[in-house]
C-alpha cells in the first residue's frame, strides 16, 4: 500500500481500495494506524475556457428537457462565489502523506469575487443574478439579500413567463 500511495498520493482512497482489493474502511485504517498518513487538502486552480460555457448550456438544456414533464414545479437553483483570479476551491481533494506537504498555490489576498445565482426549470434558465450593492460592488449573500432577489428578480421573471407560483 505504501508503494501505491507513493506512486499516486492524490488518488482517491476508494480507487486505492479497488486496486488493492480491500475495503475503503481497511485502507483508511492502514493509512492512519499503520502508515501514519493523514489527508491534507490542496487548493487547485482550474482554467475555464469558452468551450466550457457551451457544455454548461447543453447540460442545462438537457436537464430542462429531461424534467419537462414536471412543468414549473421543478426548480433547481444555486448560488456560487467566483474568484476573478481563476482559483477554484476543491473541498474533496486530499493528499495522503505522513507529513503535511505544505504545498501552496498562491493567490492574491482579497481578490475580487462575484456572487452569482441561477435557476433551472422546465420554463428555462433564470439568471444569472449578480449580488451587488448600490455601488455595483459584489456583496455576500444573506437572508435579506436573498429575499430581495426573490421578490425583485425571480418572482417577476416567473410571472413574466406565466408560471403559477403559489406563495408559501
Amino acid at each position: 500500500m505504501r508503494i501505491a500511495l507513493e506512486r499516486s498520493p492524490r488518488r482517491a482512497v476508494r480507487h486505492h481500495s479497488q486496486l488493492l482489493n480491500l475495503s475503503d474502511r481497511n485502507v483508511r485504517r492502514i493509512l492512519h494506524h499503520v502508515l501514519h498518513f493523514h489527508p491534507y487538502k490542496l487548493k487547485i486552480v482550474q482554467e475555464l475556457t469558452a468551450a466550457h460555457k457551451a457544455l454548461r448550456v447543453r447540460c442545462c438544456q438537457q436537464m430542462v428537457h429531461t424534467h419537462a414533464d414536471l412543468g414549473s414545479f421543478l426548480i433547481m437553483s444555486d448560488e456560487e462565489i467566483f474568484s476573478l483570479n481563476g482559483s477554484v476551491n476543491k473541498q474533496n481533494c486530499r493528499y495522503w502523506t505522513p507529513t503535511n506537504p505544505r504545498q501552496l498555490h498562491e493567490r492574491p489576498l482579497h481578490s475580487p469575487q462575484v456572487f452569482v445565482w441561477c435557476a433551472i426549470s422546465a420554463q428555462g434558465i433564470t439568471g444569472p443574478y449578480f449580488f451587488e450593492g448600490d455601488n455595483g460592488v459584489s456583496v455576500t449573500v444573506n437572508a435579506e439579500r436573498y429575499n430581495y432577489m426573490l421578490e425583485t428578480f425571480f418572482l417577476p421573471e416567473m410571472r413574466r413567463r406565466n408560471c403559477n407560483m403559489a406563495r408559501a
